[in-house]
């Protein structure tokens, strides 16, 4: 795991985006500790229940929900007329 400063991280992070597709992570510093983390994005497995659950709550918010009456009028919430 390489170790680089804030410093360095801003003047070659081309270079270090590069080394992370490579697989290699990169610990960045700020005054000598530790701050972040660079590393690959591994994506979530695309399976049919996921893909379920993902449909099923799309399919939710277009529905709506049920506000039981209750009505908001932001011009109430930001004292306009």
């Amino acid at each position: 795991m390489k170790t680089v400063s804030a410093r360095e991280a801003n003047q070659h992070f081309s270079k270090l985006l590069a080394e992370v597709e490579a697989g290699r992570e990169v610990i960045i510093t700020k005054y000598g500790k530790p701050v972040a983390k660079l590393g690959r994005v591994v994506p979530k497995e695309d399976t049919p229940e996921r893909r379920a659950a993902i449909e099923k709550m799309i399919a939710r918010m277009q529905e709506g929900a049920d506000l039981g009456g209750a009505k908001f009028d932001r011009s109430k919430d930001y004292d306009r007329q």
